[in-house]
This record gives structure tokens, C-alpha cells and sequence, in this order.
């Protein structure tokens, strides 16, 4: 992308008139709500007060700002009590290789905020080793803190087909240490996505192939990277590996989300749930039984040369007032197959009106593959 086109999206973003409702001002000038979406290997932040929407690019990506920039991915998740936030970070790979990069932000205001990268996480992966020395499965994607600041991951792992090896790691603070200690707790997820940690410390994981659904893992989990800390195993790259973690499908695939790729807890205790190639954001109740659709194709409409009117869905979160917001892939049919439209991507909200789902709405548009993201309250 030249830098005019550059300069076009951010000085469209930061004009929108369609207000986000999710960072009203607190009063001293700071914003209570702010929503972080990578796009394009870049983070953008949104919120809005009575003065209408505000965009920023809170870190360029590497080939936007060479030598400074970072490229980032995935799911955004907040570090309790600390001004700091992780997310996906696979700049110059694989030299140095793909993990998840630890940010301090500053700033109250989107606008007017900053992020400085103060550590990087980086484990063994999964699979073949690829022409450049990099597994096929290095791709990190979801993150999530448990209550006590232990953090969790998921890299995808093998994407459309091959065997399950995504994988789910828990991380041991200090985070900012040069070699952050961390025991995986699952290595065979297949297609692995976005994480959610209930009020209980049960992890709820996303899982696109081999056994779709939302997968449910329940404490107590490993304490230490070392058999003392129940992480006495090593994984076939010589990692630690957690002794034994109860795992279950908590939510299977259905007819309203055949694929699953991103699942959010609710303030309700319910869950939105996406399946990004149907068009579908599903609810589930607490104990994992379908509710309803919340976002759906137009009636007839089915993906074709044209993204679906109403978003793919892939990553998606929720806010404390319920208000749904997910990254939009842009998926379209093409010789190739189905893939992400350059620009035709975007970020977007579902709001409700007495409990019934409102149409979506667009926070920003014309972005290159958002992914994921995450909603910081304060």
C-alpha cells in the first residue's frame, strides 16, 4: 500500500460520523471504553464521545514505519491491573520468530495514545519446519489472562487441512523477562482461535477443524514451567507440557456455526460465538445450548464475488454492556477459492435495542484481513 492510500484510510477513520458508543468521555479527558483491532499488520484504536468517532493507529506496522513499526495480529487482551496489553507480534520472522508481543500503553485518549513494546513471547511450535526454518504452524492468534495474571495463548496451528496442532500455552509472570517461562497445556487443537476466561478461570478455546466448537478447559492448571508445578512432561520439540488438563467441547459445532473461529463471553454469562465463512455470530447460554443468531446473511445471501453484506465474522468481543463487536475478513469466492478481498475488510458493532439484535454497524471499512480484537473498560 503507497503512503496516499496510507494517509486516505487514516484520515477516513478519523472522520467517520457513525459513533462507536464505546468510549465515552470520564470526565477528565480520558476515555472509559476503547476498542484495539489490528488490520494489515498495524493496530488501530476506536472510541467515541459526544464530539463523534475518533480512529488512530496506535502502532504502524513494520513496512509503514521501517526500522520502528511492529506487525501485529490477533486478539488483544489486557494485563490486570497494568496499563499493559498483549497481542500478536511476528515482525522480521523468522528472524526473530513469531510470538506474542507484551505493550505498556499510554494515553487516555484515543487520539492522543501511544504503545511502547516492552517484551516478546516466543515458544517452540508445532509441525514441519518450512523452506525459510519456520513451522507451518507459527502463527499466533488468541490471548487471555486468567485472574491471578498467568496469560494464555493459542497459535493456529495447521490451518485448512493436516494433522491438529494448534496450540494453548499458559505463561508465568513476569512477563517483561527475556525469557518468559510457560507450559503448554494442549498441542492438538485443531485450527486453533480467539480464548475467553470466565469470572471461574475456565478457558473457553475455539476450535475451526477436526473437533469443531468451543472447547472448554478447567482448573487447576499447571503453576510452574516444572513437574512441581504439574508440568512434568516435554512436547516432541522439548517444551514443557502440562501433566494432565480436563478438556471438553463444551459448545460442538452446528448448523449455525459449522466452522468456529472466535468465541466471547457476555455481561448475561452467555456467549457470542463466530463462524466466519456462514456469516454467523451465534449465542449460547451458560451451559452451552444455542440461544439465537445474532448476526446472519441477508435472507438468501450467500458468500459469492461480493463480501456478504452483514461481515464475516472472525474474531469477535463483547463490551460490559453487552454491545458485540467483531473483524470483519471481507471473504469472497474466487478462482483461487475463498479468501479475504484486499481493502474489503472492516471492524464492526452489533448494538440491541430491548434485547433484539440491531443491524450492523460499521466502526471503520476498507481494511486488509482485521482478525481479531479486544475492548479495554476502565
Amino acid at each position: 500500500m503507497n503512503q496516499w492510500n496510507r494517509m486516505r484510510k487514516v484520515v477516513a477513520a478519523t472522520s467517520l460520523v457513525a459513533a462507536l458508543g464505546c468510549g465515552d468521555d470520564d470526565g477528565g479527558g480520558g476515555d472509559r471504553r476503547i476498542l484495539l483491532a489490528p488490520e494489515g499488520n498495524r493496530l488501530w484504536a476506536y472510541a467515541s464521545d459526544e464530539r463523534g468517532t475518533r480512529a488512530q493507529v496506535v502502532i504502524p506496522s513494520a513496512s509503514d514505519a521501517p526500522g520502528s513499526g511492529r506487525d501485529i495480529n490477533g486478539q488483544v487482551c489486557f494485563e490486570p491491573g497494568t496499563g499493559r496489553f498483549v497481542a500478536g507480534e511476528d515482525t522480521g520472522q523468522p528472524s526473530p520468530p513469531p510470538g506474542w508481543g507484551l505493550f505498556e500503553l499510554d494515553g487516555a485518549r484515543v487520539g492522543e495514545l501511544s504503545a511502547a513494546q516492552v517484551g516478546k513471547l516466543i515458544p517452540t511450535f508445532q509441525g514441519e519446519p518450512g523452506e525459510e526454518g519456520v513451522p507451518n504452524s507459527a502463527d499466533p492468534f488468541g490471548c487471555a489472562f486468567l485472574s491471578d495474571g498467568r496469560l494464555l495463548t493459542t497459535d493456529i496451528g495447521n490451518n485448512q487441512s493436516g494433522p491438529a496442532n494448534g496450540q494453548l500455552i499458559l505463561w508465568f509472570p513476569p512477563l517483561d523477562e527475556n525469557d518468559v517461562r510457560y507450559c503448554k497445556l494442549d498441542i492438538e487443537i485443531g485450527t486453533a482461535g480467539t480464548i475467553y476466561v470466565d469470572a471461574e478461570d475456565r478457558v473457553y478455546v475455539a476450535s475451526a477443524r477436526v473437533a469443531p466448537g468451543v472447547h472448554r478447559y478447567t482448573g487447576p492448571f499447571p503453576t510452574s514451567a516444572d513437574a512441581a508445578g504439574g508440568c512434568g512432561r516435554v512436547d516432541a520439540t522439548g517444551a514443557p507440557l502440562a501433566d494432565a488438563v480436563d478438556r471438553a467441547v463444551f459448545i460442538a459445532a452446528d448448523q449455525n456455526v459449522a466452522i468456529v473461529n472466535g468465541v466471547a463471553g457476555t455481561p448475561t454469562g452467555t456467549f457470542y460465538v463466530s463462524s466466519v465463512i456462514g456469516g454467523i455470530v451465534a449465542e449460547y447460554d451458560g451451559d452451552g445450548d444455542f440461544v439465537r443468531r445474532v448476526l446472519e446473511p441477508l435472507p438468501g445471501e450467500t458468500l459469492g464475488a461480493e463480501p456478504l453484506t452483514n461481515g464475516a465474522p472472525l474474531g469477535v468481543a463483547a463490551d460490559s454492556d453487552g454491545t458485540m463487536y467483531f473483524a470483519d475478513l471481507g471473504l469472497v469466492v474466487s478462482p483461487g477459492g475463498i479468501g479475504p478481498q484486499p481493502e474489503g475488510g472492516s471492524v464492526r458493532r452489533v448494538r440491541f435495542e430491548n434485547g433484539v439484535p440491531l443491524p450492523p454497524e460499521k466502526i471503520n471499512d476498507g481494511l486488509t484481513f482485521p482478525d481479531a480484537l479486544g475492548v479495554l473498560e476502565r
